[in-house]
């Protein structure tokens, strides 16, 4: 498939190979979607688990995209000086029991009538597991930054791998699997050395479900190095720097999102209240699987995924290494296809961080009307998102955030409409290097929390000067990985045949002409503020031992 053209409705999907088939085919319309072929529907329904930032999320649906069920269990995330984020692995497994629990409950169906499961996962949130499968340390989560000197030295290596960044000219990502590897090896050894596993949330999952020591083909294809062109993992990469350990320490096993992982062994059906039966199905990370989620799946939309931080991928049928965005990833999502990245850090856990500011007492209804009230702009205030670093364009760990502008004339709805002002600026600033990079943009699709704001929308839409599409079911990565543990377990013979069935296309928001001008001045000055206060930040080191 690669280096195929695309036309008209046709998709990257299009010859995805065909699955064995598990279950009974049907032919029957719901909400005006086919859903396969045969006789006559049986009772299935989906498990979709999503382990995100703050909380993991279960859902369940039927085979047309209908959620019966949802049910939402937090856990506590420790930060500490040198932006680092850490969480204990057990906190998920106890999640993931009573978040499927309950979700069951609310649908009201029998747990015998689920036949299948897949997850969404933070990515890259990296674990090291002792031979039983124990956390030996808590997890260093996706948005921590500590290893951001360990980045720099892996990008000094000017290895084959390192395409993906910027078409080798990185920078890389201090978020991602080597850098924390690295880490470890560096600055606690004796983790490093004892670990007979290193991997992330959605294996660590992924084994206590079935037992066996599997990882995503989407999560190693993004943030790995691992590439089905250059012959799998990055071996040279990982014996320069002195870790070669590390390969044996990776899970031997590589399984594409949609293929079956096995069922649950009995301790795990018994935690999470299915039977035995239910199929575990190959997942990936959450923002991933969320642009299956959207039906994102041909050149000319842009998938934004929007939560504690925004993530955007845009789809093509050719490889394009361009600085300034991450990727092209081969067969990270669909055989055959190649999948473009930008992201940012920090979106949704600025307005969290607002909250905590404020004593956590932020009416965000009320905030959301009063700052629709205000014009463009807020009035001379202009927030620049990079609170947690800078994922792209600029792929610095060491950016930060800042509030410019503040007079004593400023209410909480200014910053508030501000710093939604800033995530949607820096929404546009990868879009634009998109666009620049050769991909189409008519479209974005969006998903996640934002979707539940109709200022944040047209801000989004405004900012890009793009209509924004809305697919009817906005908690997109459960939804994905739902579709996925159908295609894993037989009820769609493809994704694009999961997507056809399951998603819904929803609402779109048009971009409003006056303030989409307005916004291209305060674009500039958005841009400008990066190189302007790059100077002014503190001394690599001093934000409290950032490197040890």
């Amino acid at each position: 498939m690669a280096g195929g053209k695309f036309g008209g409705s046709q998709n990257i999907l299009d010859k995805r190979p065909q699955p064995r088939q598990h279950c009974v085919r049907t032919y029957v319309v719901v909400n005006n979607k086919s859903l396969s072929a045969g006789t006559e529907r049986p009772v299935t329904y989906l498990l979709g688990i999503d382990g995100g930032t703050e909380s993991l999320r279960a859902r369940l649906f039927d085979l047309s995209g209908r959620c019966l069920g949802n049910a939402v269990s937090p856990y506590p995330t420790e930060f500490s000086p040198g932006a680092r984020a850490e969480q204990d692995p057990e906190h998920w497994w106890q999640a993931a029991g009573k978040a499927v629990r309950a979700a069951i409950a609310e649908a009201g169906v029998p747990a015998s009538e689920v036949r299948a499961l897949s997850l969404a996962t933070t990515c890259c949130t990296v674990v090291a597991l002792d031979a039983a499968g124990r956390a030996l340390r808590p997890a260093i989560l996706w948005m921590d930054m500590r290893a951001a000197r360990e980045a720099r030295d892996i990008l000094a290596t000017g290895d084959a791998a390192l395409a993906v960044n910027g078409a080798g000219r990185g920078p890389i990502s201090a978020e991602w699997m080597v850098p924390k590897a690295l880490w470890l090896k560096r600055h606690e050894p004796h983790v490093f050395d004892a670990a007979a596993t290193i991997c992330e949330y959605q294996d660590f999952m992924t084994l206590r479900l079935t037992g066996r020591r599997t990882a995503s083909l989407n999560n190693v294809s993004i943030r790995w190095h691992y590439a089905t062109d250059r012959g799998g993992w990055p071996a040279n990469m990982v014996r320069t720097l002195g870790i070669e350990a590390l390969l044996e320490k990776w899970p031997a096993e590589v399984i594409a999102p949609g293929d079956p992982i096995g069922p649950l062994t009995p301790d795990a059906a018994a935690h999470l209240g299915l039977p035995v039966s239910v199929l575990v199905v190959q997942g990936g990370a959450d923002a991933l699987i969320g642009v299956i989620g959207l039906g994102v799946s041909r050149p000319g939309q842009i998938a934004l995924i929007t939560g504690s931080s925004h993530l955007q991928f845009g789809v093509t049928d050719q490889p394009r290494h361009v600085p300034g965005l991450w990727g092209t990833y081969k067969d990270a999502l669909y055989a055959g296809g190649y999948l473009l990245e930008g992201g940012q850090t920090s979106t949704g856990s600025i307005v969290n961080w607002l909250r905590r500011l404020v004593g956590g007492n932020l009416d965000l209804a009320a905030l959301n009307e009063a700052a629709a009230a205000l014009a463009p702009g807020a009035e001379g205030l202009l927030v620049i998102d990079h609170f947690q670093g800078n994922r792209t364009p600029h792929t610095d760990p060491l950016a930060r955030g800042a509030i410019l502008g503040l007079s004593l004339y400023h209410g909480l709805p200014h910053v508030f409409r501000a710093v939604i002002e800033g995530i949607c600026l820096g929404t546009r600033a990868i879009v634009q290097r998109m666009q620049e990079a050769g991909l189409p943009a008519a479209e974005m699709v969006v998903g996640g929390g934002a979707t539940n704001s109709p200022l944040w929308l047209q801000i989004h839409a405004d900012t890009a000067n793009l209509p924004i599409r809305v697919p009817d079911v906005a908690e997109v990565p459960s939804l994905g990985a739902a579709l996925l543990a159908g295609v894993g377990a037989g009820c769609f013979a493809s994704i694009q045949q999961g997507i056809d069935a399951m998603v819904s296309p929803g609402r779109v928001i048009e971009p409003n002409p006056t303030n989409a001008a307005h916004y291209d001045e305060i674009f500039g000055r958005y841009a400008a503020a990066y190189a302007a206060l790059k100077p002014l930040r503190a001394p690599e080191g001093r934000e409290a031992n950032s490197d040890t």
